[in-house]
């Protein structure tokens, strides 16, 4: 990282960022160029190891990129806030990002329920949250285990 002054190295910091954001971008490998697409997600963070998990629909691109490689990247970012300087090179912006990459597997069984209910806390906490078999069934669950991430922040002091 260039900018070693607004790198975050603390785990939890990171996943207090992580959880702050409601849309995770994850690139896959494709034969020209790659495909992102933005998703719901869940984090966990469990012995320092990051696990992001998502849910898609049983067919699709995404899947099918999958099988053929499922190395992947991801970004996420929140906390926008934009910065007018009098002349425009001294504008900037205000965020908190992470990107990484990792490797996804496809859950079933009951880790897909718990994977499930990870990605609900990220938008709504302290619910007990359930899910309807044959809808659960109609769904592809996804676990990213993170091999390498980076957290990186710009805050100005505000007057």
């Amino acid at each position: 990282m260039r900018r070693h002054d607004r790198e975050i190295t603390d785990n939890n910091e990171i996943l207090e960022i992580m959880k702050k954001c409601d849309v995770c971008s994850v690139a896959f490998f494709n034969a020209e160029f790659p495909y992102i697409i933005p998703l719901n997600f869940g984090v966990d963070l469990d012995d320092n190891q990051f696990e992001l998990y998502f849910h898609g629909a049983n067919a699709g691109t995404k899947l099918e990129l999958l099988k053929q490689n499922n190395h992947v990247a991801f970004e996420m970012n929140c906390s926008h806030n934009l910065l007018l300087g009098e002349k425009a090179c001294a504008s900037t912006m205000e965020y908190e990002s992470v990107c990484g990459n990792g490797v996804i597997e496809i859950l079933v069984g009951n880790d897909k329920l718990n994977a499930l209910t990870v990605l609900m806390n990220q938008y709504q906490s302290g619910k007990k949250h359930e899910f309807h078999e044959k809808e659960v069934e109609t769904i592809t669950v996804y676990k990213l285990v993170v091999n390498e991430l980076s957290g990186k922040r710009l805050k100005r002091n505000h007057t």
